[in-house]
């Protein structure tokens, strides 16, 4: 009997040793889309990689072994961590080289759904991603019978490098819904020949078309490494409860999801708890997460259907209470169209990325647009009057008058009034607006800022550049913050482009109009025209990436590093008292 206890014991005492850790490996592998294979990059043999499940309370331990023949990184994305473990080279560390194995260690101090990618290059769209479950320590505020995480990812039949090279040569090269002559003349029928000439014309001018949604199509949509034809499915018994994880591992694709037949109630966004709210379709952006409880009560099958922004491609699983079922999938709705409110309602002003005639983004930047660090610092009064003279004197930026005053009355603020990207749910019923998410619980003590960042979403979309406040990643400075202050971010849209903005190590919390039930996001999406504002808690010392989440708008400069100055200590000694008094520049 001692034996056996003894035995038992070395038994419990090893499997504490090993709990919390995990091995990766990282991987050459083949991606079957479907419609075409690709050689692609992925985890312990398999894109996506394995589902991390991660205990709130625990230190996990993750040794990463790297199979390529170039360096590569992993970083846990949303997870609240010291620095050197976020996994950004450059940034954060070196990266991992060929052939050798990189131990992160840190502390689970959240919960909720989660993922993991690399930060290296094109790495990620070429399938290096994975999902992560971190399970509470206490009770969830809602119950369910079994969950599925539904990962979404765009795989596109071309490299990383040949997309962005494509993309520099001309931006519209992947754009298959352009507009012909034959819609030319559909709109003079409706809308008069006068007036459809000169729409066309308008947009002519400033080198834009209405269906420049998308800058990737011609890809395949997949979940869980599945394209609508492989059919990825979900079991369940009629009457349970399913939690759905959705999370958006695309490259370059918001999609637009819905499940025909069944009410989704929104549970969790960005890997925390929200109040209950019941959808017919939810918007999710680039890097966001979503969960949702659905319980469908027949014995039938139901699609997933997600179907992307520019309604160029979809992704389609299934929910069956057997292996080999299906269910109708949906037709792809009309792409939308871009309309002069998405442009800023100013027509002098290339807004798909500052693309302003032959205008030298050098020239630009030295004409009053950029600071010393590459954050706030604008002269209006010198952009108006020297970028009006180059556009033939059709410019005066003011930005009121280009939507950028985040509306009051409108039911959606976070789209500009009249914009043709406004979600309607596709049975008339109701679609998730980021107004409609409140916070389970307070993160955080509701107190004011101690200053204010505008960072203006740029670029100039025929050189395919992207930037903040019109300077590249490389050409820019870090935007510098204070342990202890509580920042709040502006973020000015100036691009026809929808972006979904992510800040590693800290939460964003985004401004509803809720003061302390204000949703806590990791990623927070910007439509064109628009003024979207969150605040940080500036609570994690180091250096951090800060960049669009679109893969080819972050490596064209859309990026920033910031570097969280002081600690603990510090403001424990008194140097709260200065951050107070700081002016609001990064």
């Amino acid at each position: 009997m001692r034996v056996f206890v003894v035995t038992v014991l070395v038994s419990l005492l090893s499997w504490a040793a090993q709990a919390g850790e995990y091995n990766l490996t990282v991987d050459r592998v083949t991606i079957d889309a479907g419609e075409f294979t690709k050689q692609g990059i992925g985890y312990n043999g398999s894109s996506p990689g394995p589902v991390l499940r991660f205990k709130e309370g625990e230190e996990v331990t993750i040794n990463v072994t790297n199979n390529l023949d170039v360096s590569t990184s992993i970083h846990w994305h949303g997870l609240i961590l010291p620095f050197q473990m976020d996994g950004v080279p450059g940034i954060s560390y070196d990266g991992i080289a060929p052939g050798e194995t990189f131990t992160y260690r840190f502390p689970i101090v959240q919960s909720g759904t989660y993922w993991f990618h690399s930060h290296s290059g094109f790495q990620e769209p070429e399938g290096a991603f994975g999902a992560i479950i971190i399970e509470p320590e206490g009770r969830e505020p809602f119950r369910f019978d079994r969950e599925y995480v539904v990962q979404l990812t765009d795989k596109h039949p071309h490299t990383g490098d040949r997309i962005l090279r494509n993309l520099k040569m001309s931006a519209d090269y992947y754009n298959r819904q352009q507009q012909t002559v034959g819609d030319f003349f559909a709109d003079a029928q409706s809308q008069g020949f006068w007036s459809a000439l000169q729409d066309r014309l308008m947009w002519g001018d400033m080198r834009m078309m209405k269906a420049d949604i998308e800058d990737v199509q011609g890809f395949v949509g997949m979940i869980n490494g599945k394209s609508p034809e492989q059919n990825w499915t979900g079991l369940f018994e009629p009457g349970e409860r399913i939690r759905l994880r959705f999370i958006n591992s695309s490259a370059m694709t918001y999609f637009d999801v819905r499940i025909p037949g069944l009410e989704m109630t929104v549970v969790e966004a960005d890997g925390n708890y929200v109040q209950p709210v019941s959808v017919d379709e939810f918007r999710i952006g680039v890097a966001e997460t979503y969960d949702v409880i659905v319980r469908p009560r027949e014995d039938r099958a139901y699609t997933i259907f997600a179907e992307s922004m520019g309604r160029s491609g979809y992704a389609r699983g299934t929910l069956a209470t057997a292996e080999g079922m299906t269910a109708e999938v949906p037709e792809l709705r009309p792409a939308p169209l871009l309309t002069m409110a998405d442009m800023g309602g100013h027509s002098g002003m290339d807004h798909s990325g500052m693309a302003m005639g032959d205008m030298d983004m050098a020239a630009m930047e030295s004409d009053g647009m950029s600071g010393t660090d590459g954050a706030m610092a604008m002269d209006h009064g010198s952009m108006n009057g020297d970028m009006s003279g180059q556009m033939g004197g059709s410019m005066a930026m003011d930005h009121a008058a280009m939507g950028h005053a985040m509306p009051e009355a409108d039911d959606n603020p976070f789209y500009a009034d009249g914009s043709g990207l406004i979600p309607e749910a596709a049975n008339g019923g109701r679609f998730l607006a980021y107004t409609d998410l409140r916070a389970q619980r307070p993160l955080y003590e509701d107190r004011e800022p101690t200053r204010e960042i505008e960072l203006r979403l740029t670029g100039n979309m025929e050189r395919y550049i992207w930037s903040i406040n019109g300077v590249k990643y490389e050409d820019a400075e870090p935007i510098r913050l204070q342990y202890g202050e509580r920042v709040r971010f502006k973020f000015v849209n100036e691009t026809m482009m929808t972006h979904p903005m992510h800040l590693h190590g800290m939460w964003s919390i985004l401004d509803v109009g809720q003061d302390k039930w204000n949703p806590i996001k990791h990623v927070i999406s910007v439509a064109p025209a628009t003024t979207v504002y969150m605040e940080t808690e500036v609570d994690a010392p180091g250096e951090w990436a800060f960049h669009c989440h679109l893969s080819y708008h972050a490596a064209s400069g859309m990026f920033r590093k910031v570097i969280v100055e002081g600690g603990p200590d510090s403001v424990a000694d008194g140097d709260a008292e200065a951050v107070d008094g700081q002016e609001g520049e990064a």
